[in-house]
């Protein structure tokens, strides 16, 4: 805990102002790829079925769950309200994404979302670290 505390204090005192438009464009993009995700559920449940790793419901339930991350956590980061926590919920989902699907599906593709993953991969990362920032919900919160 003490570490996470140092971290913490750390990115609230090195935060750039330009961090802030990038965190707000990761929350935007998470939401659009939740939709996204919503919009071509199929192919993921086609993927899931051939690796044999659960039920139907089990496979449903994973889904469900990845599209409300998504959708809250990128409103929550682009609003920048528990931008750590909301990081920290999408980050197994990203690894998941970027180690165990797109590396699989080839990386050098045409198209391939491997890059763009990685770097929304990056962008949680980072403000697991940085935090919300100057522009954010908390921050006027603080200041009232």
């Amino acid at each position: 805990m003490k570490l996470f505390k140092k971290i913490q204090d750390w990115g609230d005192h090195h935060h750039p102002k330009w961090l802030d438009y990038f965190r707000i464009l990761l929350g935007i993009v998470l939401v659009w790829k939740g939709i996204d995700f919503y919009m071509h559920m199929e192919v993921f449940n086609q993927l899931m079925r051939g690796t044999m790793l659960g039920t139907a419901f089990s496979i449903s339930l994973a889904a469900h769950l990845i599209i409300i991350a998504h959708i809250i956590g990128g409103v929550a980061i682009a609003l920048g309200t528990h931008t750590r926590l909301f990081c920290i919920v999408n980050l197994p989902i990203l690894i998941g994404a970027v180690f165990f699907i797109n590396i699989s599906a080839g990386i050098f593709k045409p198209y391939s979302e491997f890059w763009f993953s990685s770097l929304v991969l990056i962008g949680l990362i980072c403000f697991i670290v940085e935090g919300d920032g100057v522009i954010s919900v908390e921050r006027e919160k603080a200041i009232s």
